[in-house]
């Protein structure tokens, strides 16, 4: 099973990776990841970097296709008309395509999820609705063959699903305790519905913080206060 990962600057490294680390231990999986050019991808963090062998011009098809998401970086991908080419293409070989986070804005723009139901990281959710979109804050969400996450850790939700789907439930099983992925935090405030209102504004000083860091990657993004508006 082919399984393209679509990296770009910016990018939240573990909605990329969190998927990677269920979907590459599924038997006969062949996990690509593919940027629209070869080369070194930079995190939102500025911290870590990949470097990716392919590029989008030598992956035409995928059994699954996944979009990760960023804190900010997403909007200039969602602008980007050779990519959203590239996406709506490599969608019709699809058996699932797939976000993780604000990656679903990237899969909205291309016109890939107009009337239908999809969740996004809590902060800039209700963006979807510009596209035709109906936002849901459900850490999973399934619509045909589209697969929409929540932010950021969901991604691993989302491929543990994406596994049932395909393999069943004792690769699953056999998956989940390979990774031996048992979340048992200490808190209780990973659901925006859970978390109080001082919590939630602790967390959008975080968000917009490395939002900020991100627009210093992407230097060519213009208009950088009307973005950050965007998911304050």
């Amino acid at each position: 099973m082919k399984i393209i990962i679509y990296l770009y600057n910016g990018i939240t490294m573990l909605d990329a990776i969190g998927p990677y680390e269920v979907l590459r231990n599924m038997p006969d999986a062949e996990v690509y990841f593919v940027a629209e050019k070869i080369g070194e991808i930079k995190a939102d963090s500025g911290i870590i970097d990949l470097n990716v062998k392919y590029s989008i011009d030598d992956m035409k098809s995928a059994d699954v296709l996944i979009i990760p998401g960023s804190t900010i970086a997403f909007v200039k991908e969602m602008k980007n008309e050779k990519v959203l080419k590239w996406i709506k293409e490599v969608d019709k070989t699809t058996k699932w395509t797939t976000s993780v986070c604000t990656g679903s804005m990237i899969l909205a723009s291309a016109g890939l999820l107009t009337g239908l139901k999809a969740t996004s990281h809590w902060k800039p959710i209700n963006l979807l609705k510009d596209f035709g979109v109906t936002p849901v804050r459900e850490r999973v969400v399934e619509q045909g063959k589209y697969i929409t996450a929540a932010g950021v850790s969901a991604g691993i939700d989302m491929a543990l699903y994406l596994v049932n789907k395909i393999v069943g439930e004792d690769e699953t099983k056999a998956i989940q305790l390979a990774i031996e992925y048992d979340p048992q935090p200490i808190v209780d405030s990973g659901n925006y519905s859970n978390a109080d209102e001082r919590i939630r504004k602790i967390a959008e000083k975080k968000l917009t913080k490395d939002a900020t860091k991100g627009l210093g990657l992407l230097g060519m993004i213009k208009n950088s206060k009307d973005i950050l508006k965007m998911i304050k």
